[in-house]
């Protein structure tokens, strides 16, 4: 299973905000979104991510008002991304190592949609309901009964 399996069944559509957006703003937009996390984006490029952790951590925590404080001061700036031929095993030991949830994939430069943990966990459960559900037909199928 691949990055694009995972992407020709939820989509591509990519969330996003501007490094200059206020980070009230993108908060409510993951809200209303019911999303953890928003790409930032500039002109198409990626920039960095900011998730509910960020928000937690670097306003909340820190005392900061999310109403006056620019995306770009609290976003992480190195986002790791994958490309859509990759495979889900390497998307998990990416996710596990990194401590992260999210990937933007990025197909020759150019952003192709994103991943989360959860997107990966499901697949990862469907490709093995499938697997049993055959084992299982076999099994069946090779006893009569």
């Amino acid at each position: 299973m691949t990055v694009k399996d995972i992407l020709n069944r939820k989509g591509s559509t990519v969330y996003s905000v501007h490094p200059n957006e206020t980070v009230y703003d993108a908060i409510k937009k993951m809200a209303d979104l019911n999303i953890g996390a928003l790409l930032v984006l500039d002109d198409g490029k990626v920039k960095g991510i900011i998730s509910e952790r960020d928000y937690r951590n670097k306003i909340i925590l820190k005392g900061r008002t999310s109403a006056s404080t620019p995306v770009k001061d609290i976003m992480v700036k190195q986002v790791f991304c994958v490309n859509s031929s990759d495979s889900i095993n390497l998307c998990m030991q990416l996710m596990t190592e990194k401590k992260i949830r999210h990937l933007p994939v990025l197909n020759n430069g150019d952003l192709a949609g994103i991943i989360s943990i959860g997107d990966v966990v499901k697949s990862v459960i469907d490709d093995q309901k499938v697997e049993i559900d055959s084992l299982r037909n076999y099994i069946a199928g090779s006893y009569p009964g």
